[in-house]
């Protein structure tokens, strides 16, 4: 299964550039958000960290764009009809997680978490899986408009790093919940690193509909 290499897009390079764009940007994005709750636990609510939070609003932002102009190409130009259902699913889901590292960067700059220190490194590790579970994610994506081979394999990738998050997740937050801290500060804390994780169980649901959408492009 899954040994085909060659563009879906063959006739609409415009198009492939466009959703090519898409990923560039998550891939920008998990970079940008690694960096971003970096600044917050060294610094807080900073200068930098509300820097950094424009610059992922921005990306945010230009995805959205991205998507709309997708979606009006696919229907304008009424390209690839009997895929175009599977290629829309696939830009939303590419949004979603967009919009999820967003959505948690601006919740740390509103809310302003106090994280012990003690829990710095494991939530760094944390952090450091979910936004390489969203880049592989993007890459397997980005394979399967080309080379299925390689989103097999990329997408392994994002199953391993979304299993390694759901159990430093775990570990967390019950170290978390075992200390001596205010319940609330508890509730907080774990409702945070549950956002973080999240990120990576939306890079799983994006992979498990390019798995079937590859299944049916072979059919």
């Amino acid at each position: 299964m899954f040994n085909v290499k060659i563009s879906l897009f063959a006739r609409t390079r415009e198009l492939e550039h466009s959703i090519d764009k898409i990923h560039d940007k998550i891939i920008e994005m998990a970079m940008v958000f690694k960096e971003a709750v970096n600044i917050y636990l060294k610094e807080r609510r900073s200068e930098n960290y509300s820097e950094i939070s424009k610059k992922i609003k921005i990306l945010e932002n230009e995805s959205d764009r991205l998507r709309r102009d997708v979606e009006s190409k696919l229907y304008e130009q009424n390209l690839i009809p009997d895929m175009r259902g599977n290629i829309l699913q696939l830009v939303e889901n590419l949004d979603k997680v967009v919009n999820l590292f967003d959505e948690v960067a601006h919740k740390f700059y509103i809310e302003q978490p106090d994280i012990p220190i003690i829990y710095h490194d494991q939530l760094r590790t944390l952090v450091r899986q979910v936004s390489d579970c969203a880049e592989n994610m993007a890459i397997a994506s980005r394979a399967f408009f080309r080379d299925l081979v390689t989103l097999r394999d990329y997408s392994k990738k994002v199953y391993l790093l979304e299993h390694q998050s759901d159990k430093t997740s775990a570990k967390l937050r019950k170290e978390v919940f075992d200390s001596d801290l205010e319940l609330a500060h508890k509730i907080q804390i774990n409702t945070f690193v549950e956002e973080v994780a999240d990120i990576a169980d939306l890079a799983e649901d994006c992979i498990d509909a390019l798995l079937i959408f590859a299944i049916k492009r072979e059919i």
